[in-house]
């Protein structure tokens, strides 16, 4: 007779004298993860080696489907997934979220995860023997003396004026934004009654990776996709926050300026009976423009 389910997880649970099964469903901010029980416990006395070792499974948190809970980022839990399998970190080529996801890492008490993703000393000593050796004869002998102080301030003045104007140059850059969501308002038998106004479910962004990004940063939702190069468009992008004069201000903000726009709308009944109220629901894009 074959077995169960619940038979099978007993039995997993019986040969490797662990209480959890060997395969192990997570819901991570929202995101479902499934892994081996061996992958999470793959680094001693961190935290998920803490929960799936130390703890019983009824002392941990589930959500409504029995999966276990995380309240942390379920983008970059992927990646924290990824180096528990083999110790080993890849990120894509375009990854501004590295800071992010070494905060991630220390939450789950990744140290060696951590110190990868840590700014190198290093680099910024070769920056400053590179600035050191080309300055002027003055500039050099201020940096062979005692006053280090001071070329450490001009240093700070350097770095700081040359990443403005790198910023400056970088949201100069053209193109084309455009801005869509998908609202519904109910209108009651009394014409003048709005039971709901322009709920907005998601704000969607369509256009270049890069000024997507530029524009919005933190309040960017890119976890539909992730990978995409800077330089490459996508239209699965969507904003963390529903109120669309917030995403016109950031658009403001930074140089964009509004040239078109469209709305579509379709009308419908609650019910077969025409004197109950009306459900329309409208689509609506604003093209914005940087030149």
């Amino acid at each position: 007779m074959a077995m169960t389910d619940t038979e099978r997880e007993s039995s997993n649970r019986a040969e490797s004298g662990s209480p959890f099964s060997e395969i192990i469903e997570l819901n991570v901010g929202g995101q479902v993860y499934v892994t081996r029980h061996i992958t999470l416990v793959a680094v001693p006395d961190s935290l998920l080696w803490t929960m799936f070792s130390k703890k019983a499974p009824k002392d941990l948190a589930r959500d409504g489907k029995g999966r276990y809970f995380l309240d942390r980022d379920g983008f970059l839990f992927r990646y924290i997934l990824d180096y528990l399998r083999d110790l080993n970190l890849v990120l894509p080529d375009y990854f501004p979220e590295k800071s992010r996801l070494q905060r991630e890492a220390e939450f789950f008490q990744l140290r060696d995860l951590s110190k990868r993703l840590s700014p190198r000393m290093s680099k910024e000593n070769s920056i400053n023997e590179e600035i050191c050796q080309s300055d002027t004869e003055e500039g050099a002998l201020q940096c062979g003396t005692g006053s280090s102080s001071v070329g450490m301030e001009t240093l700070r003045k350097m770095t700081a004026m040359s990443s403005a104007r790198s910023q400056s140059l970088e949201s100069r850059k053209s193109g084309y934004i455009t801005i869509g969501y998908r609202g519904s308002y109910t209108i009651g038998r009394d014409i003048q009654t709005d039971a709901k106004f322009r709920r907005v479910a998601r704000i969607t962004v369509c256009g270049k990776t890069s000024l997507a990004k530029e524009v919005f940063g933190d309040t960017l939702n890119d976890s539909r996709d992730p990978d995409r190069p800077p330089e490459r468009y996508t239209s699965r992008y969507y904003l963390k926050f529903n109120f669309l004069e917030q995403a016109f201000d950031k658009l403001t903000e930074v140089g964009f300026h509004m040239v078109a726009c469209s709305s579509t709308g379709t009308c419908a009944y609650t019910s077969n009976d025409p004197n109950e109220d009306k459900i329309w629901t409208s689509y609506n894009e604003y093209v914005f423009c940087r030149d």
